[in-house]
């Protein structure tokens, strides 16, 4: 009998689940992707865009022709609401959509407004989506052309810091190229209890590593921070102690701001119990499946995943993107059991491998698993980071192009690596 698994989602995650589904399903199940944008983007990349080195266009790839070719279906379109009793989904244009099989690869929701003055359509910057990354280069040439204080960072409750410091430090090469980095100081704000904990425990000795390379190019740095507001020409925080009591009140003037939100599930997703946590993320298993709605999984960024341990102020963990791979692969594998009678058995590894580039140089770490206590724990920084993110990207923008999961060299430099995305020795798809 033809199953219908619908994917929930086109970002790094979903796009990808929808091709390792179209692999491991039978030719005669149907897959359709929905996505409230007609386009795929390289999240990864939106820092460079924040600087004006890349445009939309650069980092994003038309997602219906791409699908079309690989005979799954394409919905553009914003689900409005959930409804998984009845396997259905509500869309913007009024259209339902119906399922056997659902897997939710929403990304997130950005919580700018729970902080006064934050966001692009305020006081700050962003580089969380490619239009917001394409606002920012605007503004930042304007504030090159009248260059003055920059604060940089997170916000309470943030997952994802690596970008904020990727676009630190490439903020900082790009105004040495200019020539102006003595009009600009810069300082950096994050929740984090200390520089390089990046919401994991740290990675390896992310902290000396990151310490040493924000002292080598000037940029002071404040942890334990929790954010206030934003006026339209200063911040406001409060440092805290160990035990989260107040330690600081700061205010920090500035002329270029840019921050991390916390993040929290789509409004389609909130409030059904037993789906979603109280913030709005898919709960799973060990399986990526929802113990609720056992024909539904959870992939990527809108999964709830609890901190390894309580930080002074709060913080959540990142889902990085060879982590969300892991997830995917999982998934794909999982939904064929289940269509045949069968119990789910591959488990994601969760490892993660992070390129953090800084303009000219960069920073790369890579933990097994992500979350501590780990079997492998390894960081380094260097030249030769800058030149694998740019091969990163144009390697991941050919693979959707191309409408393939994971090519042969990919399989093969893991398994050189001894890289798994699944538990048990098995990778791939």
């Amino acid at each position: 009998m033809m199953a219908h698994v619908v994917v929930l989602g086109a970002g790094l995650g979903g796009t990808i689940q929808a091709y390792e589904l179209r692999d491991s399903l039978e030719e005669g199940d149907k897959i359709t992707l929905i996505s409230d944008k007609p386009y795929f983007q390289f999240t990864p990349s939106n820092p460079w865009a924040g600087v004006g080195w890349r445009k939309k266009g650069d980092v994003t790839i038309e997602l219906a022709p791409v699908m079309k070719d690989r005979g799954i279906e394409f919905i553009c379109d914003a689900a409005v609401k959930l409804e998984p009793a009845e396997n259905r989904i509500k869309l913007k244009s009024g259209a339902e959509v119906t399922y056997d099989y659902l897997v939710i690869a929403t990304g997130p929701e950005l919580a700018f407004d729970e902080i006064d003055g934050f966001g692009p359509e305020a006081n700050t910057s962003s580089v969380c989506q490619i239009e917001h990354a394409e606002l920012s280069g605007r503004k930042w040439e304007a504030f090159c052309a009248d260059p003055g204080p920059i604060v940089v960072g997170a916000v309470q409750g943030a997952s994802c810091f690596g970008p904020a410091y990727e676009y630190a430090m490439t903020m900082d090469t790009d105004l040495r190229r200019r020539k102006i980095r003595h009009k600009v100081p810069m300082i950096f704000v994050t929740p984090e209890p200390y520089i390089g904990h990046l919401g994991l425990g740290g990675v390896g000795d992310t902290k000396g590593m990151l310490e040493s390379i924000m002292r080598d190019r000037d940029i002071r740095w404040v942890t334990n921070a929790k954010v206030e507001m934003f006026e339209a020409d200063k911040l406001h925080f409060v440092e805290v102690n160990e035990d989260g009591s107040e330690k600081k009140k700061h205010e920090e003037p500035f002329k270029y701001a840019m921050f991390l939100p916390a993040f929290r599930g789509i409004p389609a997703l909130q409030g059904i119990e037993g789906l979603v946590n109280p913030r709005g993320f898919v709960l799973t298993d060990e399986f990526q499946r929802n113990p609720k709605y056992p024909n539904i999984f959870g992939i990527g960024v809108c999964i709830a995943i609890a901190p390894p341990v309580a930080t002074p102020v709060p913080t959540g963990v990142p889902k990085t993107g060879f982590m969300i791979e892991s997830m995917v692969t999982a998934t794909a594998h999982n939904i064929p059991r289940l269509i045949a009678g069968k119990e789910p058995d591959s488990r994601p590894t969760w490892n993660a491998f992070c390129l953090a580039d800084f303009g000219d140089r960069g920073a790369a770490f890579l933990a097994m698993p992500q979350n501590p206590p780990r079997n492998l724990n390894w960081a380094s920084e260097g030249r030769w980071v800058h030149w694998a993110k740019l091969a990163f990207e144009w390697y991941f923008m050919r693979k959707v192009r191309k409408g393939v999961s994971e090519p042969f060299y990919e399989k093969f430099v893991m398994r050189m690596m001894k890289i798994n995305k699944i538990q048990d020795g098995k990778t791939g798809s």
